[in-house]
């Protein structure tokens, strides 16, 4: 079995196997896409269930390999619960589907309303328990390497302001702002091309979970940076993207269209990727001093 994969297995069981149900939902939900004619606000009936289930499979897989890391058999009563929410969320979304209406935001008819109340218990559940994982990470001292420890910890920081601009759309009853649900939207994600979408923000925030540790693997084949440089790699693209989290959102709370930022968008993105980019600068100088101070390993004659 696949090291990783393993890992993940032996994490936490529940979440592994969910992961493995929503690896095979993303292929039934795939498929339904195509045959399936009917379309709910503008998009194929079977695109909302197909994107959740290729989001769960990320988040729970991923959540069980970062709870191997735990000593001994930390967080799985919490663990439990994140897989019972998850899969209530799930099988309204999928249910819904088939009933060929919308699962966020109906109120039609009764039953769809009280679903919706339901979704948002789950939602509130799954984002306090997810709380929980980070701040119990934030609390051990050792969980690996301290470039992946490091990606660890900032990638559940930044995935928790992801779900936050969640509950922030379970507040407001919607996701589009400055314009109704179910408009003009790019391919696929459905993200508004006339308004506001705090999906992006909710979305990006969301995978810095798989995308920094990733991006710690990454660097741990890079021979010109020790463990600290590679971590502090890490801290500074924690901290852009985590940066890009907020612009995006920002934007989006003043009914912006992703592809369509006006100049004060543009100024502050700038200040993200010039600030991101100085600070990588900064650490990348660091580690080539520590390297060139390293003395020299004898060769036997």
């Amino acid at each position: 079995m696949n090291p990783t994969v393993a890992r993940a297995r032996h994490g936490h069981p529940g979440l592994f196997w969910f992961a493995v149900v929503m690896a095979a939902l993303t292929v039934v939900t795939a498929v339904l896409a195509v045959v399936d004619q009917r379309v709910v606000l503008g998009e194929p009936v079977w695109f909302k269930p197909l994107r959740f289930a290729v989001s769960f499979t990320l988040y729970a897989g991923t959540l069980a390999w970062m709870l191997a890391r735990l000593p001994g058999r930390g967080m799985r009563a919490t663990g439990w619960v994140l897989v019972v929410t998850s899969a209530i969320e799930m099988a309204i979304i999928v249910g819904q589907a088939a009933r060929g209406t919308r699962s966020h935001f109906n109120y039609e008819d009764m039953f769809s309303t009280r679903l919706l109340g339901i979704m948002a218990a789950t939602i509130v559940v799954l984002y306090l328990a997810t709380i929980a994982v980070a701040l119990r990470f934030l609390r051990e001292r050792r969980t690996g390497p301290d470039a992946t420890a490091t990606a660890v910890r900032l990638g559940l920081v930044v995935g928790v302001a992801g779900l936050t601009v969640g509950v922030v759309m379970a507040a407001l009853g919607a996701h589009a702002v400055g314009v109704p649900d179910g408009g003009p939207g790019l391919p696929f994600t459905g993200w508004s091309t006339v308004g506001g979408d705090l999906r992006i923000g909710h979305f990006l925030g969301m995978h810095a979970l798989q995308l920094l540790p990733l991006l710690a693997a990454g660097l741990a084949g890079t021979p010109r940076l020790d463990e600290r440089g590679r971590a502090d790699v890490v801290r500074v693209a924690a901290a852009g993207y985590g940066g890009l989290v907020l612009l995006v959102t920002w934007q989006a709370l003043r009914a912006q269209p992703l592809l369509a930022p006006d100049a004060l968008t543009l100024a502050a993105l700038a200040v993200v990727v010039a600030g991101t980019g100085a600070a990588l600068g900064a650490v990348l100088r660091a580690a080539a001093r520590r390297t060139s101070r390293r003395p020299a390993v004898p060769v036997a004659a």
